[in-house]
């Protein structure tokens, strides 16, 4: 065997000395989570390479540049929230974990994996805790989550803390914000590159994203979400804005 055998890039080893502050965060997480009704769930690292397709898009990052896919006998591949969502929509047996169409709160924590060049606090095997409430309508759940999230940083003593809110708004409001997205951009076909031009029609908030310094001007000068809200969602924005500002500032 030879003597030069050395871990993958961007797989790195938890050596001793610094286990115990990973034991540390994950106690805290159970307890914060536990005292919320977050109960735990552990999914496998497998999944198929569909279940990332269609729950996070097909033209994204994570499904185009960043996941890894293993061909096997069942084109089965290795992000957390798909794998909570599909084991709330496909269930299993109730008896044992009844979560199938159930309004539930689960947290998983765990190894993910990205297949992009390995950079500085971004490895290719990494750690994720992931917290979803499942089948609740409405922002309470995002508000719960907002307060238990500074609950788990106060018992990391990790602070001050600065919370803001945003709004993606409702479906009719990303809608039209899409399609003022596209016809901006067609506007300045001229700049876009080869990837923006793929993303143009199927995923065009992907181009806000880009990093080339040539399309910079027209993107900075596209059309913004917040500017494309309806009263409803406006009004949502600002109490929720209001709400949380508070317990942010409660966090600190």
């Amino acid at each position: 065997m030879s003597r030069n055998l050395q871990a993958i890039r961007g797989m790195e080893d938890i050596l001793p000395e610094a286990s115990p502050l990973w034991e540390k965060l994950e106690d805290a997480c159970r307890d914060v989570f536990r005292q919320y009704g977050y109960r735990n769930i552990r999914t496998p690292i497998v999944e198929p390479t569909a279940l990332f397709v269609r729950g996070i898009g097909e033209v994204t990052d994570i499904v185009e540049k960043e996941m890894y896919t293993f061909d096997d006998s069942n084109g089965d591949a290795p992000d957390a929230a798909p794998r909570g969502h599909r084991r709330h929509r496909a269930g299993g047996d109730r008896a044992q974990f009844p979560l199938q169409r159930a309004a539930q709160r689960v947290w998983t924590i765990g190894p993910m994996f990205r297949y992009e060049r390995p950079q500085k606090g971004r490895q290719r095997q990494f750690h994720q805790v992931d917290v979803e409430a499942l089948g609740f309508d409405g922002p309470d759940a995002d508000a719960e989550q907002i307060v238990m999230l500074a609950r788990l940083w106060k018992a990391l003593a990790i602070g001050p803390i600065a919370l803001q809110v945003n709004s993606i708004g409702d479906a009719a409001d990303r809608l039209a914000h899409r399609e003022k997205l596209i016809a901006h951009f067609q506007a300045n076909a001229e700049v876009l590159d080869e990837d923006a031009k793929r993303r143009l029609h199927t995923n065009p908030l992907r181009i806000l994203d880009s990093k080339n310094p040539a399309m910079q001007p027209v993107i900075e000068a596209a059309p913004k979400l917040l500017d494309h809200l309806g009263e409803a969602a406006r009004a949502t924005s600002r109490t929720r804005g209001a709400c949380s500002g508070r317990r942010a500032w409660r966090s600190r």
